[in-house]
């Protein structure tokens, strides 16, 4: 199940990040996007997520919520 799928307010574990581009890779792990840590959707737009990781909150856009697999 990919990000984009989860429902606002549950928590989920990241299973993996599913994207070939590194330099994206190195940038959600800045952010604390890795496999094993718990990420929760805030809020869902159109075009794209509010989710809440560790102490913050980003906004992600729907490509990048269907890279990440829970």
């Amino acid at each position: 199940m990919t990000l984009r799928e989860a429902n606002e307010g549950q928590e989920y574990i990241i299973r993996a990040i599913e994207t070939d581009d590194e330099e994206l890779n190195a940038f959600l792990f800045s952010l604390g996007c890795y496999s094993g840590e718990t990420i929760t959707v805030v809020s869902k737009r159109k075009s794209s997520l509010v989710v809440s990781i560790k102490d913050g909150r980003y906004n992600i856009d729907n490509q990048l919520a269907e890279a990440i697999l829970i």
